[in-house]
């Protein structure tokens, strides 16, 4: 009888495509996928470390696996377990504590025979990985938008981030794997997101170099079928003026420009250690606007950073209000061990941080609803995804169908009203007898 394993992973795309590139790589050596943890002889879990709440899903994922299956062996790996391997090992249960570092080997490390260990650290220097881990994301939530990994690490150095420490330098996949793997998707899906850790750094690993993100597109678009690509996050400096124009002459690529800002107040930005201004940003998003008046432009931003004053927040507040942002991503800070931030004496009170926090989100929420808005009786391309889920349009608003439609098309729709969440499709008018 085949061993059976089960991956539950934890945060962001890249985490998932890893994932899935450890799934296919365990089902090489034999091994065949359980539908839920109860079920497995394996249970790995892919954790993320970028707040306290995600190492805190993580330990009681941990303890959950232990105690609805205590006789499985539990390999934890991802971001935690190479920030922290010590606190995951201690944990009731776990077998093997492996690292980023050691990710590929994660096949190998689980054939060995089960003795009565607890606990084995297998943790290295991430700076020195140079492999690259990356499978489509196939399943999931978005069965028809498949998520795959072509960039991971970063080479950044923002105070607050624990991210270059847990995934290494900045590395790329091979640009002919990216194409073949684009080609291949195409033939089942409609839409690849392509996402990274720093995506907008693809191809220009030291040493290493192929070129630009924008060189890689025109390949995908040349040398493949995929009928719509969506960039996933990108960092403002790197929407260059020539990848801006290809996405917005493009009808094959999705007008969606997400570009992190954390803040609009230059002297936090500073303190951040970011490699732009809100003058440097401001210029890529009005770039971006006047290209794809339609298109959809969000940000990450982070409130309660150390030593952010009320003036500094107000400076923010003002600078996302006069941005033609269709949607926010907002994050409360969250210390990070080892990361210069989490070490400054100004930190702001929590319930400030939170209080800043609904601020940004309400104003989000104002600034979606205005966006929505403008698309009554227009028409938009959107893909479907499965049934009783909204579609997906290119500008990434969900729209409910008037009437079921099969998954994983691309269809043209004119939209008849704007809904608490989303827009929805007009019905169709018929005449009765």
């Amino acid at each position: 009888m085949k061993e059976r394993y089960f991956i539950q992973n934890f945060g962001c795309r890249a985490t998932q495509a890893d994932g899935a590139a450890l799934g296919a790589m365990l089902a090489r050596k034999g091994y065949e996928e359980a539908s839920d943890a109860s079920l497995a002889s394996l249970i790995i879990l892919n954790t993320c470390t970028v707040t306290a709440n995600a190492d805190s899903d993580a330990r009681e994922a941990v303890r959950r696996a232990h105690r609805n299956n205590p006789g499985a062996n539990i390999l934890v790996t991802g971001c935690y377990a190479q920030r922290s391997p010590e606190d995951l090992a201690k944990l009731p249960g776990v077998r093997w504590v492996v690292g980023n570092s050691h990710k590929i080997e994660i096949p190998e490390i689980a054939a060995r025979t089960h003795a009565d260990f607890h606990g084995e650290i297998i943790v290295g220097d991430i700076r020195a990985q140079h492999d690259f881990l990356s499978a489509p994301v196939e399943d999931g939530a978005d069965r028809t938008r498949p998520n795959l990994k072509i960039q991971d690490g970063c080479n950044n150095v923002c105070s607050f981030c624990v991210i270059p420490s847990v995934r290494g330098r900045s590395r790329s996949a091979p640009a002919g794997q990216v194409v073949e793997q684009v080609r291949a998707l195409s033939e089942r899906y409609r839409e690849v997101v392509l996402s990274g850790i720093n995506l907008g750094r693809w191809g220009r690993d030291p040493g290493r170099p192929q070129g630009r993100l924008v060189a890689l597109i025109r390949r995908l678009l040349d040398e493949t079928p995929i009928e719509r690509l969506r960039l996933s996050s990108v960092e403002p400096m790197d929407f260059s003026d020539e990848l801006l124009e290809l996405m917005a002459a493009s009808p094959r690529i999705a007008k969606h420009v997400h570009a992190p800002l954390q803040s609009g107040c230059d002297a936090v930005l500073k303190r951040m250690k970011r490699r732009y201004r809100t003058r440097h940003y401001e210029d890529r998003l009005l770039r971006a606007r006047a290209l794809m008046p339609d298109a959809a432009i969000g940000a990450d931003v982070m409130t309660g950073f150390p030593g952010e004053t009320g003036d500094e927040f107000e400076e923010s507040r003002a600078f996302i209000e006069r941005m033609p942002f269709t949607y926010l991503h907002v994050f409360t800070y969250s210390e990070r061990p080892g990361t210069p931030a989490a070490e400054a004496s100004d930190q702001v009170p929590v319930p400030v941080r939170k209080r800043r926090n609904e601020i940004l989100r309400n104003l989000a929420t104002v600034k979606n609803l205005a966006f929505r808005q403008l698309f009554v009786a227009k028409k938009l391309s959107v893909v479907t995804l499965d049934p009783g889920r909204p579609a997906l349009s290119a500008n990434y608003l969900n729209v409910e169908l008037a009437s079921p439609r099969p998954a994983n098309r691309l269809v043209e729709v004119e939209i008849g009203e704007v809904t608490a969440m989303g827009l929805r499709e007009k019905a169709p008018f018929s005449v009765l007898a």
